[in-house]
């Protein structure tokens, strides 16, 4: 088997850490035999740096990601597959760190591209579909992200079936769109339907089967079904924790979720600890100034008030 190969397997399994050797390993062997400024080196780059990614190391996936894309529109030129892969997967580590408008302009010029090059119902051209349209909800422009999912959706199902876990990937995105807005009635089905789907195809301890479960969690901490929430939160915690360590971006939004929880049941104390924990780690993976860290941030600093404010026992 070749290393991209087991590159490849890896990441479809969710053990990112143990593919990450392997794909520096390739980095370093595509540059010694073509040179750094090479389309095959920036293949390299790509895949490691899509690792990097699934890993929370956004400031390293980036870095990667600016210098393989740099690389393909020399060597391969703008109208190229591969350099729209390279402007989306900057994108998107762009929009993870909170740099939306960098990401919004590399979006729309990744999906021009695509649309050019493959056409509108391809998998690459949805998926840059269903990433510029969780951008635009992260900044709230609800009415142009609704038409993005529902787009990228339909192109899933058609091209990829009804139970790939990239459809599953769209469901929840969706789903996710329709419970920012209380839309809870549309968002249910959709979370239930992506996670049956991750846990059949993925399995029960694979990463993105704890994403959909977070996500259902979420809901249900919404209809204030909260011993359903912190059951899937608290499954979804332990996956990631096994997949990834102590520290990553999902533990972070997890932790921070389920503190979220206890604090809406007026669990105080047990909220506190885990603020503290979620806060830490959201400035370690995402930075003190990512809008994630300074919602954390407000929420700890109300807690402590909180606690403070309370007559001694």
């Amino acid at each position: 088997m070749s290393k991209r190969r087991q590159i490849e397997k890896l990441y479809a399994l969710g053990s990112y850490a143990e593919a990450v050797p392997l794909a520096e390993a390739a980095v370093d062997e595509a540059a010694a035999e073509h040179g750094r400024d090479h389309a095959e080196t920036a293949r390299a780059m790509n895949d490691l740096a899509v690792l990097y990614d699934a890993m929370a190391r956004y400031g390293e996936a980036t870095t990667l990601y600016r210098e393989a894309l740099a690389i393909r529109e020399q060597q391969l030129g703008e109208e190229h597959p591969d350099t729209a892969t390279s402007l989306v997967n900057l994108a998107h580590a762009c929009y993870r760190q909170g740099n939306y408008d960098e990401a919004e302009a590399a979006y729309q010029r990744g999906l021009a591209t695509y649309e050019r090059l493959v056409g509108p119902d391809h998998p690459d051209t949805a998926t840059c579909l269903n990433n510029l349209a969780l951008l635009y909800d992260a900044r709230g422009r609800y009415d142009k992200a609704e038409g993005l999912y529902q787009r990228a959706l339909a192109t899933y199902e058609k091209v990829l079936g009804p139970s790939h876990p990239d459809t599953a990937t769209s469901l929840n995105n969706l789903a996710l769109h329709y419970d920012t807005q209380r839309q809870y009635d549309k968002a249910e089905p959709l979370f239930e339907r992506a996670l049956a789907i991750c846990e059949r195809i993925l399995g029960q301890t694979h990463p993105r089967t704890a994403t959909s479960m977070s996500n259902l969690a979420t809901l249900y901490s919404h209809q204030r079904r909260y011993d359903d929430a912190e059951d899937l939160f608290r499954r979804a915690l332990t996956v990631f924790e096994t997949a990834f360590g102590s520290d990553h971006g999902n533990i972070a939004v997890t932790v921070n979720s389920l503190a979220n929880l206890f604090w809406l049941q007026d669990r105080r104390d047990e909220a506190k600890p885990l603020y503290e924990r979620a806060l830490r780690l959201h400035e370690k993976v995402h930075g003190p100034d990512h809008p994630r860290t300074v919602t954390c941030r407000q929420r700890l600093a109300e807690a402590r008030a909180d606690s403070a404010g309370k007559d001694p026992a």
